[in-house]
């Protein structure tokens, strides 16, 4: 239709420059569209473009289309081998499927164990530092438990 409405544009341009007011029935015709002129306004040219249906639009003098060619009987035999075909082609998607949801699955499970892995070693470390300050911490108080004994006795 997009050619339909480009000729319909021009020759609306050209009307328009020959005729600054259309018939009010003018009627123009392009295969199945119908162009009707309507009155003109300030703002340039309008028209009413109608769609006719595909069975009105057929002419008589137009040939009718053409049929497809009769389809040709397949023999058992071919029937059977497509049938096969088909399967093979099922089986192949169906093992690609399977493939990949089997890869995404180890590729999960990895993901897993290295997030495993990773919060095990940040456990280690962790307790590490904890034993470390708790240790350190048993060592001060002790030295401080020492010093205030010692301060004890020397005022005694």
């Amino acid at each position: 239709y997009t050619d339909k409405i480009k000729e319909m544009s021009m020759l609306s341009l050209l009307c328009s420059c020959f005729y600054t007011q259309p018939h009010p029935n003018s009627l123009y015709q392009y295969g199945d569209l119908e162009v009707k002129g309507l009155n003109k306004r300030a703002s340039g040219q309008s028209f009413e473009v109608i769609l006719k249906d595909a069975d009105q639009s057929r002419d008589k003098s137009q040939p009718q289309p053409l049929l497809s060619p009769p389809r040709r009987e397949m023999s058992l035999e071919e029937l059977q081998k497509r049938l096969e075909a088909a399967e093979e082609r099922r089986k192949s998607q169906e093992a690609l499927v399977l493939k990949q949801l089997a890869e995404k699955r180890e590729r999960v499970q990895e993901v897993l164990h290295k997030a495993r892995e990773e919060n095990n070693i940040f456990s280690k470390k962790t307790e590490e530092k904890l034993i470390q300050k708790m240790e350190v911490n048993k060592e001060n108080r002790e030295a401080h438990l020492n010093a205030l004994k010692q301060r004890l006795r020397e005022k005694a």
